[in-house]
């Protein structure tokens, strides 16, 4: 007969923790102590008892009272998120490069340092020796200010296995690493995820970081559901369901950059043909409008060339950018009547040709897709579109916190 599992003490105490910092970090609003009874259902006199813990970790901090809402009996202290005490780490390596981002609890950036550089065919002891030593004073200035570095998270652009195997990172020419290997990993201990994926989560307000405040909501609620495409030299993807990355049953859910689009089209780095990445990635984008060529192709400078090409109507560039786009629309379109979405989030390199072109990609799937009659497909570009795999692996790094909280506490 299987033993029933008992909850402690601690367990129940650890879970209510973390609800209540869940519940304000989603918050576009200061809530007080009886906004918080509400709003999780624990009784007033438990909240009161954990608000006092979390004042006194420096978990959240009490500002002035509310005196505007009514001039009857005692006014309610609103409790937000402190400033200055847990950090999370992101680490990222990518193929245009390697970087560090340290963020507090409260969202605000501490500090960041990115080496721009073309990482094909790198050696991975050199490139993770080099992120240790653009992360070390990063962590020495956390340590100086006083900070808790709760946690750490790796963004890799390619599949993870668990958190210690790098299966296969086509673009940059790896295979079968064991992370373990690096003493950056074993040091850090980072949740390791696939860069799209990380990158979605930086997405969703509130998810280990505060929730921008008054006049700031932006387009997605933190229990939206949407697809994010991150499009590179590769293009991969991930599926939000609620607020929640749906990762399948071995981790590898969301790679719509190797969904085909014509099985009898050009060779892909993972060996199938027709795949969207040689269609709408950034090397295939640069090759197909004839600027440039092998490493060549994947060089900022040709990047910013196809750019301005297609600004100035240049033929080769415009139908280069038309297949592309429509090799998207092709996939996007299956995806959302498979999973069922109504939002798309257009990150990474595409993101920069503007709303114009997210604009054509969103009346092109309201054409397309079997819901048209009932659902409204929208197309979002992110406003903060600099390194956000790299922002999504320090929320990583702070959900470690928020789920555990008192394996952190003094008290």
């Amino acid at each position: 007969m299987t033993a029933l599992h008992s909850i402690n003490q601690d367990d129940l105490r650890n879970h209510n923790l973390s609800v209540i910092i869940d519940t304000i970090l989603r918050s576009p609003t200061a809530l007080s102590r009886a906004d918080l009874a509400k709003a999780t259902g624990l009784t007033k006199a438990t909240m009161s008892l954990l608000a006092g813990l979390l004042i006194r970790n420096r978990v959240v901090r009490e500002e002035e009272p509310e005196t505007s809402q009514s001039s009857h009996g005692r006014p309610s202290t609103p409790l937000s998120i402190a400033y200055g005490r847990w950090a999370g780490l992101g680490l990222q390596i990518n193929t245009d490069g390697y970087g560090c981002l340290a963020m507090d609890l409260d969202g605000t950036l501490i500090d960041s340092a990115w080496v721009k550089d073309d990482m094909h065919e790198a050696e991975p002891d050199l490139v993770f020796a080099e992120l240790e030593k653009l992360a070390k004073p990063i962590e020495r200035k956390l340590s100086r200010r006083h900070y808790r570095t709760v946690g750490s998270g790796l963004a890799l652009p390619g599949l993870v296995g668990g958190d210690t195997t790098l299966l296969m990172a086509r673009n940059l020419g790896w295979e079968r690493l064991d992370l373990q290997e690096f003493p950056l990993v074993r040091r850090l201990a980072p949740r390791v995820g696939n860069e799209a994926r990380l990158a979605a989560l930086a997405q969703i307000p509130g998810y280990a970081a505060q929730r921008p405040a008054g006049g700031h909501e932006g387009p997605l609620s933190p229990t939206d559901s949407f697809i994010y495409i991150s499009t590179d030299i590769g293009i991969g993807g991930a599926v939000v369901r609620r607020g929640a990355v749906e990762t399948g049953d071995h981790g590898f859910a969301g790679e719509l950059g190797h969904a085909s689009v014509d099985l009898n089209g050009p060779t892909c780095r993972c060996g199938r043909r027709g795949c969207l990445e040689t269609y709408a990635g950034r090397r295939a984008l640069v090759e197909a409008a004839d600027i440039a060529t092998g490493a060549e192709a994947v060089t900022p400078q040709a990047m910013e060339e196809l750019y301005q090409r297609w600004q100035q109507g240049d033929a080769k560039a415009v139908d280069a950018i038309d297949r592309g786009l429509d090799a998207m629309i092709s996939v996007i379109a299956s995806a959302i009547n498979i999973v069922d979405v109504d939002t798309v989030i257009l990150g990474g390199f595409w993101s920069h040709f503007g709303g114009n072109l997210a604009q054509r990609l969103q009346d092109r799937l309201n054409q397309l897709t079997l819901g048209r009659d009932a659902v409204d497909i929208r197309v979002l570009i992110p406003s903060q579109a600099d390194y956000p795999a790299l922002k999504g692996a320090a929320l990583v790094g702070l959900r470690r916190f928020i789920d555990d909280p008192l394996d952190f506490f003094e008290d």
